[in-house]
């Protein structure tokens, strides 16, 4: 994975990583920064309904199948990177992986040095892998991810949140990730952003040493456009949001 970069999201449940990422996702092909993997590793996975992309295996589903019986001259190994090749969604620009729910309670331990190795095979393929996580950390240390390149904390507009964000920023420090930079985003904030919310983003900011990328304002257009179906790649390169969410990227990606 030496020249691919690796591009993680985290934070707790409801702030919007989803989101994020599929913006993020709009951005890597509008500045030609491909091919990509993104790889959907929240269980409750949404991020091809914003991208209007019907899924049909996920690598859930595929642990199930490794348990039974596997084509005669095939090792589990092989019959794994084979059927997870075959899930990945190709579209323009970028490539989709879906996670999907674990198979049962501790199953998903099961067949992880099987993904650990695919991820690897796949990872030269791409100049970017994208990572929309679920609210802990567990699926980098599973998809063998120990080095990240970019680390985006995702934020609600709250106290809590912001503080919640600083906590996440901190506890990856025993997690033994290699992580060169992380970077903290405010989602869905009033516009203009209130002084008591800037506050609390400039005290985080110091405490956590999580630097400010950007603030994405409450967006009408995103939510219509997830209500019709619509795919947040179409939005105008003029809209809003688009706006702010490219120039906290631009400070990212460099």
């Amino acid at each position: 994975m030496s020249k691919t970069k690796i591009i993680a999201l985290a934070g707790k449940g409801g702030t919007g990583k989803t989101t994020i990422s599929a913006l993020l996702i709009k951005y890597l092909c509008h500045k030609k920064l491909t091919p990509i993997l993104a790889v959907d590793a929240d269980p409750n996975a949404n991020l091809n309904e914003l991208l209007n992309i019907e899924v049909g295996q996920t690598v859930g589903q595929i642990r199930k199948e490794i348990k039974g019986d596997i084509p005669i001259n095939m090792s589990r190994d092989q019959f794994m990177e084979m059927k997870i090749q075959q899930s990945i969604l190709e579209e323009s620009g970028f490539d989709l992986m879906v996670m999907g729910q674990p198979d049962g309670p501790g199953c998903y331990c099961a067949a992880n040095q099987y993904l650990a190795m695919t991820m690897d095979h796949l990872a030269d393929n791409y100049k970017y892998i994208l990572v929309d996580n679920e609210a802990g950390m567990e699926h980098l240390s599973r998809m063998n991810l120990t080095r990240i390149d970019h680390m985006l904390v995702i934020s609600d507009p709250s106290a809590r949140g912001i503080m919640t964000a600083g906590r996440i920023s901190e506890i990856t420090l025993p997690l033994g990730l290699d992580i060169r930079d992380k970077w903290l985003i405010v989602n869905r904030a009033p516009n203009p952003a209130p002084d008591a919310l800037l506050t609390k983003i400039n005290e985080t900011v110091e405490k956590a040493n999580l630097p400010l990328a950007g603030i994405f304002s409450a967006s009408q257009e995103l939510v219509d456009y997830e209500l019709s179906g619509s795919s947040y790649l179409n939005l105008d390169a003029d809209s809003p949001i688009i706006r702010e969410a490219f120039a906290a990227f631009d400070k990212i990606i460099k």
